[in-house]
This record gives C-alpha cells, sequence and structure tokens, in this order.
C-alpha cells in the first residue's frame, strides 16, 4: 500500500523559512515523478512546484518562483519544500503526491497518490 506523509509545517511569521517533507513508502520512489500542491481556504488546490524521477527537471508554478525549491532524496525516499520569504498568501494545507500519468503537472486529476497535508499558516 503507497503512502505519502507530509511534515513540517507549522505557524510562521511573513518572511521567515519553512522546509516541508513528504516520505514516502510502498512505490519504488525513483521511478516516480513528484509535485506540491497546495489548498488554501476558499480556493482550488493548485500546484506549487514538481520534480522529475531524477531531480533534473523542477517545475514552479509563477507566484513560488525563486522562493520554493523543490528537491528530493531517492536514497531516503523523501520528498522536500524549501520556502523562503513566506507571505499570508502561502497559508494553506500543502500536500505532496506521486503517480503521475503524463500532461499539465499542476492538474490535480493527473496524479494518483496523495499524502495527508501539511498545515502551513503565515502571520503578519
Amino acid at each position: 500500500q503507497v503512502h505519502l506523509v507530509e511534515s513540517g509545517g507549522g505557524l510562521v511569521q511573513a518572511g521567515g523559512s519553512l522546509r516541508l517533507s513528504c516520505t514516502v513508502s510502498g512505490l519504488k520512489f525513483d521511478t516516480y515523478s513528484l509535485a506540491w500542491f497546495r489548498h488554501a481556504p476558499g480556493k482550488e488546490r493548485e500546484g506549487v512546484s514538481f520534480i522529475s524521477v531524477n531531480g533534473a527537471l523542477t517545475m514552479y508554478e509563477d507566484s513560488v518562483k525563486g522562493r520554493f525549491t523543490i528537491s528530493r532524496d531517492n536514497a531516503k525516499n523523501t520528498l522536500s519544500l524549501h520556502i523562503d520569504n513566506l507571505k499570508h498568501e502561502d497559508t494553506a494545507v500543502y500536500y505532496c503526491a506521486a503517480g503521475f500519468s503524463g500532461g499539465q503537472w499542476y492538474e490535480t486529476g493527473l496524479w494518483h497518490y496523495w499524502g495527508q497535508g501539511t498545515q502551513v499558516t503565515v502571520s503578519s
């Protein structure tokens, strides 16, 4: 059975930094592309970052470029998201996803496996 478990969320002041982690089990980690999504109150779930199987390709949603850094450790089955210069609008539940079926990576329906999410709250 596939499990994705996010951690690292919390309450952070605007301008601060945070590192989210996602530990994956139940699949061959180094053969799966991965992504981070977020779901803010009153908004649809949106893709924030994508990373290819070997980490050579990364992609970001425009509003997070230059502040978010996605990375993976295939030896530890772990996906990470480092967030700098947090803004109030980054407040959301953050989810990791695996099992990409192809197409536009930011489309939620194209990902098969999801974690339960970790809450990030940015105070001003």
